[in-house]
């Protein structure tokens, strides 16, 4: 008897979906065979995704309380078992930025998550806010560590080492590289050097990004739209996915979806595209 094939789950920042299909994002889609496609800065309504995406998805979607603004949602061939959206204190806003679903897949549940830490702003609110996340996010994913197949995917707004950030000796003041927020990044899946970096230290969870390429610059996610940054490779890793042992011990093939050129980018993000065997 032939093995399944592979599940193909899917992160992307679409930077407002709309735009992303009027610049040429239906047609990768059209062209990826995607499973599960966990999207962040939706930006739309649940209408909005229906339409662009057509009868054939099931969609779970999660708007922010600001509309037109950040939104997650998650797409996928079969409707999901569950979906959660709470996460941390309730006097904190983190709609729009954390999505959860179980799927049954081959006789086996698959937990997906998909998620998008706010950006932040050194010495500001918006960073104190970044933190209050990172702290909600933290507790969330030591318990989603007991699950046997979990991944959590998204734009999660950090590069957590100096291989993950072309310039990265320039922005260690700025947010998205601070040693504060890098600290998150350790206790999700070890730190720098420490033993069993990427591979059981920290909550236990695996940066298939990491696990993939090795000890290599990038492979980067996310270039600026203004100068050359996307021509010079001037990039940072800030997508992901985290997946639990089990889950990254399936992983079958790891792939960033750079566009080829500049004027075929559909959003200052690129898709982060794994194959599990399950």
């Amino acid at each position: 008897m032939p093995s399944p094939a592979p599940l193909r789950i899917v992160s992307a920042n679409v930077n407002g979906v709309r735009a992303a299909f009027r610049r040429g994002m239906g047609d990768w889609l059209a062209a990826r065979d995607v499973d599960i496609l966990a999207m962040q800065e939706v930006r739309a309504s649940t209408d909005d995704l229906a339409g662009l995406l057509g009868d054939e998805w099931s969609i779970l979607h999660e708007p922010a309380t600001a509309k037109g603004r950040a939104g997650v949602a998650i797409a996928s061939r079969a409707g999901a078992h569950i979906h959660r959206v709470e996460l941390g204190a309730a006097d904190h806003d983190t709609a729009g930025r954390w999505l959860e679903a179980d799927y049954e897949v081959n006789g086996r549940i698959v937990t997906v998550v998909s998620c998008y830490v706010p950006s932040g702003e050194a010495e500001t609110p918006k960073q104190v806010d970044k933190y209050r996340f990172l702290d909600a996010m933290s507790e969330r994913m030591s318990q989603l560590a007991s699950h046997e197949l979990a991944v959590v995917v998204g734009d999660l707004n950090v590069g957590h080492r100096t291989l993950d950030i072309k310039n990265w000796k320039g922005n260690v003041k700025r947010a998205g590289f601070l040693p504060e927020e890098r600290a998150y990044f350790d206790r999700f899946m070890g730190a720098e050097g420490e033993e069993g970096y990427n591979a059981g230290a920290g909550f236990g969870w695996v940066d298939l990004g990491r696990r993939s390429a090795g000890e290599v610059a990038g492979p980067y996610t996310w270039w600026s739209w203004r100068g050359k940054a996307f021509d010079n490779d001037s990039g940072w890793r800030i997508d992901y996915q985290l997946a639990t042992p089990a889950l990254a011990d399936a992983m079958v093939s790891y792939a960033v979806d750079r566009a080829d050129a500049y004027d075929e980018r559909w959003s200052d993000h690129a898709p982060v595209v794994v194959d599990y065997a399950i």
